[in-house]
């Protein structure tokens, strides 16, 4: 018999019939009851199939006893209680390595249109000033300094890419990454202070939730630019508008928010701040892969008893008592 598992969402028409030829699959986005379909559903659920936006809710997970392996499409797991997870023996899988390229291109390009102003420029000559006034100058970022949040795949990805760019490169993060050739400062503040740029990379969930506030935007002051590819989570953005409105920093670039897809309409006054829908991973050869290793993922758990791309431990790292999580 085929290994029953629960699909959270639909995917994509490709995976979602991949995944209903594979196993023996239950839409949970297409029952009316999600909790009683659960029970009315007669074999037991060894494994899910989800996304990273939708994870796991916590009744989902607490009513399925059987559950094995949790394969997402997606590298923030923010949204699976890992911890019960562990504590339960279920393997959890996201599309890590697959996806951190894009995300470090689209992070670059925040960066290059943040500091020189590409999108507001683009926005002037739709308006038809150009014929009426000059454009400001804007700021290069060639040579300048970036200090990056999170050096994880996408992290070192984003560092080689600015290295291009002859930039000054520090990191922080839980720990200092041993063999790397850029320096590590272990308080984000200090690294907010010293930079012109910070990039976060930096996974969400409680740990992280809130840690660029109002203290760490200060550091980073009016010449500083805030990019953020990783989790709107991660920012106090209360605190953002503040400083963006204030002029306590000179702009952002932002690619997710607290409450997607909801974006507060004070970010959409503000021409200091490039608002993007999420798309990180938003090209087709990047969305191909990350759902093959959906796929992957579940093949290989249910062939061998392990999936090939598990959930990191965050209990494997010290965390730094200057950093503030």
């Amino acid at each position: 018999m085929k290994p029953r598992i629960l699909q959270t969402g639909a995917l994509s028409p490709g995976l979602d019939a991949q995944l209903a030829e594979e196993f023996d699959v239950l839409r949970l986005w297409e029952c009316d009851t999600p909790l009683a379909a659960l029970a009315d559903s007669g074999a037991p659920v060894r494994g899910i199939a989800t996304s990273a936006p939708v994870g796991v809710p916590d009744d989902l997970l607490a009513a399925l006893p059987d559950l094995e392996v949790i394969s997402c499409r997606g590298v923030g797991l923010d949204r699976i209680d890992l911890a019960s997870c562990r504590a339960r023996g279920i393997q959890v899988a996201g599309t890590f390595g697959v996806l951190s390229d894009c995300v470090a291109d689209l992070a670059l390009g925040l960066m290059i249109d943040a500091a020189r102003r590409i999108s507001e420029a683009e926005r002037f000559v739709r308006a038809g000033r150009w014929s009426r006034e000059k454009f400001p100058l804007a700021t290069r970022i060639s040579g300048q300094r970036l200090g990056i949040v999170g050096l994880g795949q996408i992290g070192q990805a984003v560092a080689r890419r600015a290295a291009a760019f002859d930039m000054e490169i520090r990191y922080t993060g839980r720990m200092e990454k041993i063999g790397q050739p850029w320096a590590y400062e272990d308080s984000l503040v200090e690294l907010a202070a010293w930079a012109d740029m910070l990039v976060l990379t930096v996974l969400g969930g409680a740990s992280t939730e809130g840690m660029v506030s109002a203290e760490v935007l200060e550091a980073l002051g009016p010449r500083g630019y805030l990019i953020n590819v990783a989790r709107g989570s991660v920012v106090d953005e209360a605190a953002l508008l503040g400083a963006l409105a204030g002029g306590g920093i000179a702009g952002a670039a932002l690619d997710v928010f607290a409450d997607e897809p909801h974006v507060p309409e004070a970010f959409l006054a503000l021409e200091n701040v490039v608002l993007l829908p999420h798309i990180g991973s938003g090209t087709k050869e990047t969305r191909r892969d990350m759902e093959a290793l959906v796929l992957r993922n579940l093949q290989s758990y249910f062939r061998t008893g392990a999936v090939v791309t598990p959930a990191p431990d965050p209990g494997a790292e010290r965390v730094p008592q200057s950093l503030p999580v």
